[in-house]
């Protein structure tokens, strides 16, 4: 290949490549030879933005980051002295710089069992594709000459996506690389070479052995790509899907009625989620567009006349999320939002379906509390018909609740909604001690305000639970 500087924007990469030349110079003095490798020469080549440099060294890595620290005015680096590789946080980006290597792994374990130092292009040798199998040397004297011993370019001119080695070694010594395989798949819209996707379907179970933490930060990473349709096809397609998600793999080529415009629940789900990718960035959004119909399989009842239907799969599914948020190791807070989103995602198609009231938009906003904008671009990501017409009443439809949603709130500031008669004085007035009955006497209120019963001041409400004691 040419020197790198031929192909890319020397001006953007300034700073790396300044970093890079003064790992260069100190590596010559040292007599040592260092590489940028991976991803980073990847997305040189491509062309994308890089937000950590990693430097490969033929030698000791931790040795070499020590030095390189010091040089560059950082104090302590992160050694992780089993693999030979150390971290820099410098203020810019992050710096990684590994020992090249070559790995020796034991059946059912994704964790090497020996780690030898090894020639460039051994290390090279034992990545994960030939995309992020290339190095760019940064010798003074040859800075920018590439590596590319399994043809990565080539590779990349053509959006494919290949293992350096026969992929049913490199997925069976590492099975989080079959994940990773869809998500790169996604992150660059490649394709998935057929032998790669033969040796996933051949080991899939092997994922077993992947921390469901690993598991989870590939799921979410698919999630953050521009379409993560496509990573989401391959985890199912290869049977990934059937040990990683079995609750979404289950819709797949599950029949539903025409009204909601796809016949597959699957594929419905998946344009949901890209949907979602074209109108937020907030990988939480798009989460709840994966699950927001995970009850749909297990609801699935066949009516004479209206054909398949799903009742309640808005509250099943929430509580589905429990045991999914604990398998998936999601935290507490991504857990009661997926939920919360899963449970609500029909209440605004209802409002839009049958008319608007004051009344049933304040208790959307009052369920929704802060996540009412992400539910309401939820609901606009659930629009998959092909049908320009109905695209633009169902849009037309949201656009009337959002405005009365903007009417309410300036009524009655129902976002931030609270009784305004406050726990103590409820005690006092009913003289009773704190407990469920004041929690009660609060709801009452906060309920006749919702149904437009009486009106959102502190007289009314005083007076209503004084007509309340009466009665």
């Amino acid at each position: 290949m040419n020197n790198i500087k031929k192909i890319i924007n020397l001006v953007k990469y300034k700073p790396i490549f300044d970093m890079a030349k003064k790992a260069g110079k100190l590596a010559y003095e040292d007599n040592i030879r260092v590489y940028i490798v991976g991803g980073v020469v990847r997305d040189l080549i491509l062309d994308k933005d890089i937000q950590d440099l990693d430097l490969m060294v033929e030698g000791d890595g931790i040795s070499f980051a020590k030095k390189l620290a010091g040089e560059i005015g950082v104090k302590k680096i992160v050694p992780f002295n089993k693999f030979g590789t150390a971290l820099i946080p410098h203020r810019s980006f992050q710096i990684e710089i590994a020992s090249s290597r070559s790995e020796i792994y034991e059946k059912g374990s994704r964790s090497p069992s020996k780690v030898e130092f090894a020639s460039l292009e051994e290390d090279l040798r034992r990545r994960d594709f030939t995309i992020n199998a290339m190095a760019m040397d940064i010798h003074p004297d040859h800075f920018g000459k590439v590596y590319d011993p399994f043809k990565g370019k080539d590779d990349l001119d053509n959006n494919l996506l290949k293992t350096p080695l026969d992929p049913e070694q490199t997925f069976s010594d590492d099975p989080l690389r079959m994940m990773r395989a869809a998500y790169f798949a996604s992150k660059l819209n490649f394709k998935l070479d057929l032998a790669c996707r033969t040796a996933i379907k051949n080991q899939a179970k092997k994922i077993d052995i992947v921390s469901w933490e690993r598991v989870r930060d590939e799921l979410i990473k698919i999630l953050s790509t521009s379409k993560p349709s496509i990573g989401l096809v391959i985890l199912q397609k290869t049977g990934l899907l059937k040990t990683v998600f079995p609750e979404i793999d289950v819709m797949y080529d599950m029949d539903q009625s025409p009204e909601w415009h796809h016949k597959d629940i699957f594929a419905h789900t998946l344009q949901v989620v890209d949907n979602a990718a074209k109108l937020t960035n907030k990988m939480e959004i798009r989460f709840a567009a994966l699950v927001h119909d995970i009850a749909k399989p297990l609801t699935r009842r066949i009516d004479p006349k209206r054909g398949y239907t799903f009742h309640g799969h808005d509250a099943i599914g929430e509580r589905m999320l429990h045991k999914v948020s604990k398998r998936l190791r999601l935290s507490n807070q991504l857990s009661n939002y997926l939920k919360k989103l899963t449970l609500l995602h029909l209440r605004p198609i209802a409002l839009a379906k049958n008319g608007v009231t004051d009344s049933a938009v304040r208790r959307l906003m009052v369920s929704a509390g802060s996540e009412i904008d992400d539910l309401m671009t939820l609901c606009r990501a659930d629009i998959t018909t092909k049908n320009s017409k109905l695209v633009k009443r169902y849009l037309r439809n949201f656009d009337l609740v959002e405005d009365r949603m903007k009417v309410v709130l300036n009524k009655d500031s129902a976002k931030k909604f609270q009784s305004p008669v406050r726990g103590l004085e409820i005690m006092e007035i009913f003289n009773i001690k704190e407990g469920k009955k004041v929690g009660k006497l609060k709801k009452s209120i906060e309920d006749a305000i919702l149904d437009g019963v009486i009106n959102n001041t502190y007289e009314d409400a005083k007076q209503f639970l004084l007509e309340q004691k009466e009665k």
